[in-house]
């Protein structure tokens, strides 16, 4: 190996962050507290916000004013559960798993698609159900993806520094895990999916001209994408001017923009919501954001992102910290794909971003999404546990 080749393989986060990074032995000890309270937090935050925002919604729909609450609380619960697991283990269980994780994914997305498997709920089909819960195979392929991307890495080693195996298979293997996860079709995940991957390639010491070449034939092709469709052409439209699609495809934008509006700087009061009653549509889901601003003002949605801030510090100390290469980029992979989703989340709803479908990592109602993060969590508190 020359000396080219070997610094290429030492990650980013060692070469440019920490240069005396040496190879440590792996610690078991007790694990981020701060991952644990600031989450905590949000949880928090979210139980009150749901029951909040779905207690009006919950009674016309299915005439129990505590259906929504409930099934959220169910969640939390078995994120918990997911949490404490995924906690436990430890980094080298995690690396055995990633490619035996990453098949299952694949089936189950790839079932997800089949008639009388994938249920369809407006339009999408994305979920699969169990019976207790409904699994949506595309909050897995988050996780999943960041343990893949980083085993596989490890195991290229210097040979991260060539296109042709640094690269490309990354590239095609969560190329097609974003496709599947477009047919469904959810293009925020998919689109969640490309951005970690070409972070976490940054993380791993790929050249910027290597990653430079895939993003070339992206962006025609999702020019012509938007273009050849006439739903995707409509977001975007409804995206740069709203108040022209106020009273049909831009009706929920145009609902955000008055809920932070009406909040001003100190809200309007906690439960004092306007837009939750039956004129913001899922006020619980993916703009519960909107609801915070309205009730909590700036301040309160200064508050959560100070949170999801926080959240960043502390994944990005573990990654700095964690003794393997394999752990530094799961702790980059996760913390990147939870932060990220909450940016996302919060530039949709103010207007920022078109619409994308993605909730709120810890506060938005949704099962899957719940357990999905809780299981993230779970995962970066593994790695805190070993990075002392």
């Amino acid at each position: 190996m020359t000396a080219r080749a070997a610094a290429l393989a030492a990650p980013v986060l060692t070469r440019r962050i920490a240069p005396r990074a040496k190879a440590r032995p792996v610690i078991v000890r007790g694990g981020d507290r701060w991952l644990v309270f600031t989450v905590a937090a949000l949880v928090t935050i979210s139980v009150v916000m749901v029951f909040n925002t779905s207690y009006f919604f919950a009674g016309e729909r299915f005439g129990d004013p505590l259906h929504v609450f409930k099934k959220h609380l169910a969640s939390i619960a078995l994120g918990g559960l997911a949490c404490f697991v995924a906690s436990r283990l430890r980094s080298a269980t995690y690396e055995r798993l990633a490619y035996p994780a990453l098949a299952l994914v694949a089936v189950l997305l790839i079932a997800v698609l089949i008639p009388g498997v994938g249920i369809v709920r407006g339009g999408a089909r994305r979920w699969i159900g169990l019976g207790f819960i409904n699994l949506q195979p595309s909050e897995l392929a988050k996780i999943v993806a960041v343990l893949y991307l980083a085993h596989s890495m490890v195991r290229k080693g210097p040979r991260l520094a060539t296109f042709a195996l640094g690269v490309l298979p990354h590239v095609i293997v969560t190329g097609a895990l974003a496709g599947l996860v477009a047919q469904e079709p959810d293009f925020g995940t998919a689109a969640l999916l490309g951005i970690t991957l070409f972070a976490m390639l940054f993380a791993g010491g790929v050249r910027w001209r290597h990653l430079l070449l895939p993003v070339l034939p992206i962006v025609p092709l999702a020019a012509w994408a938007v273009a050849s469709s006439p739903y995707r052409l409509r977001r975007v439209l409804v995206f740069l001017d709203p108040w022209q699609h106020s009273r049909d495809a831009g009706f929920q934008l145009v609902q955000s923009f008055l809920a932070f509006g009406s909040g001003g700087i100190f809200g309007a009061g906690l439960g004092e919501s306007k837009q939750k009653m039956f004129y913001l549509p899922e006020a619980h889901t993916d703009f519960i954001f909107s609801v915070i601003g309205e009730e909590l003002g700036l301040v309160g949605a200064l508050v959560v992102v100070g949170l999801f801030a926080v959240l960043a510090v502390r994944g990005l100390r573990v990654a700095l910290r964690h003794p393997t290469t394999f752990g530094q980029l799961v702790a980059f992979g996760t913390t990147t794909v939870l932060v990220l989703q909450a940016g996302i989340n919060m530039a949709v709803v103010l207007g920022l971003l078109p619409t994308k479908g993605l909730a709120l990592p810890f506060v938005s109602y949704g099962g899957s999404a719940m357990i999905g993060a809780m299981a993230a969590l779970g995962v970066l508190i593994a790695l805190s546990r070993e990075s002392g």
